[in-house]
């Protein structure tokens, strides 16, 4: 349950919509309920911003569709991260209303209509490669579900630095920029170099053998001369997403 869920919810309440006893049925399982298998945190929302979200990788459909048909009766943004194909296909079986985005490997629901007006400005997601597009769409995916305004440029990396430069104006008015980059990592210092915001690094797991699965990435990152360039795990865009939003929200 979001802010705009509980005030509103609150406001029948004040107003006679709602009976106390139909009140406190809405809210018998907040701020958290038990299933078989999770704890749900209906409360996050209100407390960071950002609602519960799923990670997918290693439930089954089954453990999914019980967390999100909880989380569904509370409304607000719905996200469940590392949803593969065959899962996604049982999920969206049981629960028709959740959106599948294949690239991402993500479920969502709920969206929060754009909301300029609760950002300093935009982000922008910017990727290396094509290779890396999956990563950076789960960050995209993630801002648009929780209303932040946010732009793409994929496929800009080191190789052809040209391609960067063409969109020049989109990334020096940015309030945020979000880089997604495998191989040498080397491409969030080069925007940190242009740029007056702060920029986060996401290191892919994308390349040859040296890469060590992103590794050599993360530790190109971490190591960058760039002022204003933060990093967060391998292949992580959800996680990137999530502060760029704590960034950039008024």
């Amino acid at each position: 349950m979001d802010l705009h869920s509980l005030t509103t919810l609150l406001s029948s309440l004040q107003d006679g919509n709602l009976s106390i006893e139909e009140t406190l049925a809405k809210l018998r399982n907040f701020p958290s309920e038990n299933l078989p298998d999770a704890c749900v945190d209906h409360h996050r929302s209100l407390r960071t911003g950002i609602p519960e979200v799923i990670y997918g990788a290693s439930k089954t459909s089954q453990q999914i569709i019980s967390i999100a048909s909880a989380l569904l009766k509370h409304g607000g943004p719905f996200l469940a991260t590392r949803v593969d194909i065959p899962k996604a296909s049982l999920v969206v079986d049981a629960l028709p209303q959740l959106i599948y985005h294949q690239e991402a490997q993500m479920l969502t629901c709920n969206a929060r209509p754009e909301s300029p007006d609760k950002y300093k400005g935009y982000s922008v997601v910017v990727c290396a490669g094509t290779s890396d597009i999956p990563v950076a769409e789960e960050a995209k995916r993630t801002l648009i579900t929780l209303g932040h305004p946010v732009e793409k440029l994929y496929d800009a990396g080191v190789a052809g630095l040209h391609r960067l430069l063409e969109h020049h104006s989109l990334i020096t008015n940015a309030a945020v920029i979000i880089v997604v980059a495998g191989m040498e990592g080397a491409l969030p210092s080069v925007i940190g170099g242009l740029v007056s915001c702060p920029v986060i690094g996401v290191p892919t797991s994308i390349g040859y053998g040296a890469s060590f699965g992103g590794i050599a990435a993360l530790l190109g990152m971490l190591n960058s001369c760039a002022p204003g360039l933060a990093v967060v795990n391998i292949d992580n865009g959800f996680g990137a997403a999530c502060m760029a939003e704590a960034i950039n929200r008024l």
